[in-house]
């Protein structure tokens, strides 16, 4: 079963990494979250505690089905090896999404270059190459996705089920949660 890694560091948006995680699993998604710190617990910006998973050094990637990067610190710029990992498993055509703040990390890879991209306001300036929509909540072209910020989580979110597992159970999830 292909497995989407969700990655934590100091500082993460709790809203943006937690609702990822409970709306992929209520589709029945294979979700790991994946801690760049060293340690399993890491702090959100909220001085919210969460237990990943699992730490980057000890997972094995090469089951990735999307990689998903929540916002809110510009740490996540930070990590090489995960910027690396990104990098390769986007080149390959594979799923990447980013939200809030987080969408820099594609855009200082390149990859936004002529692509469609949405960010938290203030980081537009990040997205190098991309075409700015920054007033959709979700923008998704080809294989990579980003999302605005906080209070647009579910629908970021929402738009993984359907990539990943069809509208049929995007519709079936976002019912469960009373979104329309």
């Amino acid at each position: 079963m292909k497995t989407i890694f969700i990655f934590l560091t100091t500082g993460f948006e709790e809203i943006e990494a937690l609702a990822t995680i409970d709306i992929l699993r209520r589709a029945e998604l294979n979700v790991k979250s994946v801690s760049l710190t060293g340690e399993k617990h890491v702090t959100g910006s909220h001085q919210i505690e969460v237990k990943a998973d699992l730490l980057f050094e000890e997972a094995d990637f090469s089951n990735a089905e999307i990689l998903v990067l929540p916002g809110g610190t510009v740490k996540f710029n930070e990590h090489e090896a995960m910027k690396q990992l990104v990098l390769d498993f986007a080149n390959k055509g594979e799923k990447v999404a980013a939200i809030c703040a987080s969408p820099m990390v594609l855009g200082g890879l390149g990859l936004l270059e002529g692509k469609k991209a949405t960010c938290y306001p203030g980081f537009e300036k990040y997205l190098k190459g991309a075409t700015l929509e920054t007033d959709k909540a979700v923008v998704i072209d080809g294989n990579i996705t980003t999302g605005r910020g906080p209070g647009l989580t579910i629908d970021f979110a929402l738009s993984l089920v359907e990539q990943l597992a069809g509208k049929e159970k995007r519709d079936v999830v976002a019912a469960g949660l009373l979104v329309k």
